[in-house]
């Protein structure tokens, strides 16, 4: 295992929210610009610990989808510092916690801090891991020439190339037919 098990989830989690923007989602359009879009990325996720469920929160929440999506792209010692503006904005304190279903975990910030604040220290959390096992490589963009999308590489080679395999498919037909002469 590359990652520990909250630490991939944590990852994953924000891969699927930066791929929220129009340049990466399968409907071409902003898939967070309103409460209930947030809340069904959430629930899919099972995130867990506050909601305001309001327009000031998708705004938050998108603002920092953003900062994440930029992050995702940063080379290993950008990262740090980024990583270490997000922990020193938030006053972040990691701790122990256990809740729902979930076993001993690290939160380091309140669940009822704002959400996007929670959202950014997860991800900093997780990608002090990332950092620290000098892996910034498996954090990567789509290589689809018609897709912003990103993801977490875990595969054991290090050799995924795309972000779904419905974009793998498609460039996969694309060089079929080039081959061919389509």
């Amino acid at each position: 295992m590359i990652f520990t098990d909250d630490t991939i989830a944590s990852l994953s989690f924000v891969a699927a929210l930066a791929d929220t923007v129009p340049e990466a989602s399968e409907s071409g359009v902003d898939e967070l610009s309103t409460p209930q879009q947030l809340a069904a990325v959430l629930d899919a996720w099972w995130y867990t610990g506050r909601r305001d469920g309001d327009a000031a929160e998708v705004a938050e929440v998108a603002a920092a989808r953003d900062r994440l999506r930029a992050l995702w792209r940063l080379d290993r010692d950008d990262a740090v510092v980024e990583v270490n503006a997000i922990l020193a904005e938030a006053h972040a304190t990691p701790r122990l916690v256990r809740h729902d279903d979930l076993d001993w975990h690290v939160h380091a910030t309140s669940q009822e801090a704002p959400l996007a604040e929670r959202i950014l220290v997860e991800a900093a959390m997780a990608l002090v891991d990332v950092i620290r096992a000098d892996s910034m490589d498996r954090l990567r963009g789509c290589e689809a020439d018609d897709c912003a999308g990103v993801f977490v590489d875990l595969s054991k080679n290090a050799s995924r190339r795309f972000c779904s395999t419905r974009c793998g498919n498609r460039m996969a037909a694309r060089a079929h037919r080039a081959r061919v002469g389509e």
